[in-house]
């Protein structure tokens, strides 16, 4: 989350007359992320998330999104309902940007999640795919293998100013995963950004998931690869073993993985540090002037990736 269009009184005022939610009584800028401009709103009926879209969102996606995060709130995932106008329209225009209204999720992310934190997020997005099975809407996931060409020509010219050598490291990869990305896993819909930040906890419950402006349709184990990015290594980028087979035994444990599903963990995984690489690295050369937070340093995907590829075989992630 972050802020990148300022919203004032006046203008959350009239924005808020469409919908029976309230006056508000508290209203302020969320400084974590990089992708959209988010609010905290309190109002005089309940509290609310307030998101204006950014940067990468596709206007036309913005329906995907609504309607997954509804359908999953539906199904007793603890995602955030989008709150409906009085004429029971979602998306709505402020500022000049797509908008929506978003129901408040309570509990707090983890910097450093522990065993406990991984088998509760396997458990949790063994559960999401599974409620997910019968969400009828399809969306490619755009920042997959050719999307990572793209980023990669992108920012060829300059990627040796971040390491020397990134550059070819980074073409090497993706001819390596061009050549051996998997073609027949189980498929559906994932959430493909579930980074610790957008789970919240009390204690070791997830009490909110949230930031689905990536769902797309794609191999329901690379979702998985992304997870073990993001919560399986600590702030110096060592891998959390322990991590990472706690939190593939519970979701096994609720959605059985197949043996083609594990066997291709390692590609998989190796997919995964590369898009948010090469993502990183595209935000750390192109800032946005004016952000409320600063990009994220690729660096630390570069060195997981590092990982990834010294790893022999799927036992490294799953009892």
């Amino acid at each position: 989350m972050a802020v990148y269009t300022q919203v004032d009184d006046r203008t959350l005022a009239a924005f808020l007359a469409d919908y029976d939610v309230g006056n508000a009584t508290s209203f302020k800028g969320i400084a974590e992320g990089v992708e959209n401009s988010n609010y905290l709103l309190e109002t005089t009926k309940a509290r609310f998330i307030l998101t204006l879209y950014e940067k990468r969102a596709n206007p036309e996606d913005l329906p995907y999104f609504l309607d997954m995060m509804e359908h999953l709130a539906k199904h007793d995932i603890p995602a955030p309902l989008p709150i409906r106008d009085k004429t029971g329209d979602a998306l709505r225009t402020l500022n000049g940007r797509p908008a929506c209204l978003i129901s408040f999720l309570s509990g707090v992310s983890v910097n450093e999640p522990s065993p406990e934190h991984s088998a509760a997020l396997g458990a949790m997005l063994a559960r999401m795919h599974i409620a997910t099975r019968n969400f009828d809407q399809n969306r490619p996931n755009d920042l997959s293998l050719e999307g990572w060409k793209k980023l990669a020509q992108d920012t060829k010219a300059r990627a040796d100013e971040v390491a020397p050598g990134l550059a070819q490291l980074i073409a090497d990869e993706l001819a390596f995963l061009n050549a051996n990305w998997p073609k027949d896993l189980p498929k559906g819909t994932v959430h493909a950004d579930l980074f610790p930040d957008n789970v919240l906890f009390t204690g070791h419950e997830i009490t909110g998931v949230i930031d689905f402006y990536f769902g797309c349709t794609d191999f329901l184990a690379y979702d998985i690869a992304i997870c073990i990015n993001a919560w399986c290594f600590d702030r110096d980028q060592q891998f959390n073993a322990q991590c990472a087979k706690r939190m593939t035994e519970l979701y096994d444990t609720h959605r059985r993985l197949e043996g083609a599903e594990v066997a291709a963990l390692p590609i998989l995984c190796r997919g995964a540090a590369l898009r948010f690489l090469l993502t990183r690295l595209y935000d750390w050369l192109n800032p946005v002037e004016g952000a409320v937070v600063k990009p994220h340093n690729p660096i630390e995907y570069l060195k997981k990736l590092k990982f990834h590829q010294s790893v022999r075989d799927a036992a490294d992630y799953v009892v």
